[in-house]
């Protein structure tokens, strides 16, 4: 059973940059995830006697590796005469977080996960479709987090993976690197993956920890390497300005007792200093472009938030301003929502809470915790303590994460404690 949960976490450590290696030798994506799978099976046979490898995830690779080039043999899919070669493609072992090689100077995609991305955002395929599977097998998300992203149902997550593999398979699409005049083609979907990755581990959709490091810096990874791959793209730019001004608030998240602190709470001594400079050049580099996009106003608003030295400077009209623009770029009830809470700031609760019941009429946030979440914080600024507590148990029975779970629980504890002292 250790060793069982030691596996599942190589796995979701490491698993996407192994499937994006495997995929890179064989250009099959089931045959990939299959000889990853033998990999996994074989460890939890051999590791027992032989003893935990120093570099598990190298291990899995090497032997995949090796799975995956018999098959290709068996199938003739590789001449005889090219046997020397497929072992010069086998490399063997190398350390665990190093699976993944760099960019190279002429722009070729060398990054295996940067590369898989642009294959499985395939044209052939529905963009929803194909960020869905993206995310599965390129980024390791699990079908819950998918969903999350998505705003669907686990059940209904997993049809669009599945769905997206049966067109695969059926259309017979290739899994050849686009040529470099149509990777522009396939840039959108690969930007919303990166960004929907870097959101997963900023705010977890479930477990013990709110933030996992791991996911925001393979995502800034990514973001940057797209950035020099299309340095002529603003919204790559701008993505990666806006993944560096979001993560450089990651160390006064959570305070000392490990409790998730709020945007106007946080000690903003610990942001990032580095970060937010990395994130402001990203941005005007955008924004030079001329070339608008929804990237670059939410980075513009995550400067205007970095900026702001306290809570009470923080420039809530021009950020509303932005989020209405943004509104008009990318419409959609979770960019709804931010206005909405925008609004509050900007003009008084009561504005901010007009929207946000017509934004729960609507149902298209059904199940969203952050949605009555943002109801209950409106509430307690009108002194609507008892609204404000429904809200509040409202939100406590949709969420998942521990830590927002927590932060909900204090919450509801200062509103019946005000009840209890008003009578």
């Amino acid at each position: 059973m250790l060793l069982g949960r030691l596996l599942e976490q190589v796995l979701r450590r490491e698993g996407a940059g192994l499937r994006a290696a495997l995929m890179r030798l064989g250009g099959d994506l089931d045959a990939a995830e299959d000889a990853l799978q033998e990999a996994c099976l074989r460890a939890l046979q051999r590791w027992p006697d032989e003893g935990l490898p120093e570099r598990p995830a190298a291990w899995l690779l090497t032997v995949a590796r090796r799975l995956l080039i018999d098959r290709m043999r068996r199938r003739r899919e590789l001449p005889l005469e090219d046997d020397h070669a497929a072992t010069l493609r086998d490399p063997g072992p190398c350390p665990a977080g190093e699976l993944e090689q760099g960019t190279s100077p002429g722009g070729a995609v060398d990054d295996d996960r940067l590369r898989l991305l642009f294959q499985v955002c395939h044209p052939a395929l529905a963009p929803e479709a194909s960020m869905a599977l993206a995310l599965k097998v390129v980024c390791g998300l699990s079908t819950r987090e998918i969903g999350r992203a998505f705003l669907l149902g686990d059940t209904a997550a997993a049809q669009r993976i599945v769905r997206a593999k049966q067109k695969i398979r059926q259309s017979a699409i290739p899994f050849a690197l686009p040529r470099a005049a149509d990777l522009p083609l396939r840039v959108e979907a690969v930007l919303k993956v990166i960004y929907l990755l870097f959101n997963e581990g900023y705010a977890a959709t479930e477990g013990e920890a709110l933030i996992r490091p791991d996911l925001c810096r393979e995502a800034i990874r990514l973001a940057e390497l797209a950035c020099a791959l299309l340095p002529g793209v603003a919204e790559a730019w701008g993505l990666l300005a806006l993944l560096h001004l979001t993560d450089a608030r990651r160390p006064a998240r959570l305070g000392a007792d490990g409790a998730l602190k709020l945007l106007d709470e946080q000690d903003r001594k610990q942001w990032d200093r580095a970060a937010i400079t990395a994130g402001e050049q990203a941005l005007q580099t955008a924004l030079a472009l001329h070339q608008p996009g929804p990237y670059q106003v939410q980075a513009a608003i995550a400067a205007l938030h970095a900026e702001a030295a306290t809570p009470g400077d923080t420039d809530w009209a021009q950020i509303l301003a932005l989020y209405r623009r943004l509104l008009q770029l990318q419409p959609g009830p979770v960019v709804e929502l931010n206005a909405a809470v925008a609004l509050g700031m900007a003009r008084g609760p009561a504005a901010g809470l007009a929207w946000l019941d017509r934004l729960e009429a609507g149902g298209l946030l059904e199940g969203y915790h952050l949605l009555p979440a943002s109801r209950s914080a409106l509430l307690q600024r009108l002194g609507r303590e008892d609204e404000a507590l429904a809200a509040c148990e409202t939100a406590l029975t949709q969420v998942r994460n521990d830590d927002e779970r927590r932060l909900l629980q204090a919450r509801r504890a200062e509103l019946m404690a005000k009840r209890l002292q008003t009578g």
